[in-house]
Order: structure tokens, then C-alpha cells, then sequence
């Protein structure tokens, strides 16, 4: 539940027995200006954080990429098929060809 400020002040016994269940995030005119979180999460970030954070996305990819050259395989990503794609559908209703 997103709250604002004045409702976290008055009710800030349920905003964090609400944050047990996930992070209540406290607005300011639209704004997020804070999280209230679960001492387990927090603690598990210190941790996190304290080891210097974790691998970021593009780490991650880039040891994927060499453990697939190191492998000699490659992935293959079948055409997206399973839901409309609206730009597909314009250029057909307008008689276009798909661009190459």
C-alpha cells in the first residue's frame, strides 16, 4: 500500500506491521521519499552491501557469454509468438510490408 506521509505518521504501528509483508513505500506529493522494510530484508542488505554489493546484470551476461564460448554453444531465441505485436499489426492493416 503506498502511503503518504501524513497517513504514515498516524498510522505508523500498522505501516510497519504492513511492512512485514512487503515494503510500504511513503510518497510526499507524488514523490517517493521513503521505504519502510522488514529488519530481515534490511539485514540481509547490510550483508549484501558489506560484501561489496553483488554482480551487476551486465556481469552476469558477460559470464554467461564466456561460458558459452568456453562451451561452443549458442543460444537461440525462437520469434516472439505467444502475444500480439502491435507494431506487426499497423504496418499489416495498412497494407505495409514488415521492415528487414
Amino acid at each position: 500500500m503506498p502511503w503518504n506521509i501524513a497517513q504514515a505518521k498516524q498510522r505508523f504501528s500498522d505501516l510497519v506491521k504492513q511492512a512485514a509483508a512487503g515494503p510500504q513505500l511513503i510518497y510526499n506529493r507524488k514523490r517517493l521519499v521513503a521505504a519502510v522494510i522488514d529488519v530481515e530484508e534490511y539485514r540481509a542488505f547490510q550483508q549484501w552491501s558489506q560484501k561489496g554489493g553483488g554482480p551487476t546484470l551486465a556481469d552476469e551476461f558477460a559470464e554467461l557469454r564466456q561460458i558459452l564460448s568456453e562451451e561452443n554453444c549458442t543460444l537461440v531465441a525462437s520469434p516472439r509468438s505467444t502475444r500480439p505485436n502491435a507494431l506487426v499489426e499497423t504496418l499489416e492493416a495498412d497494407g505495409r510490408d514488415l521492415p528487414r
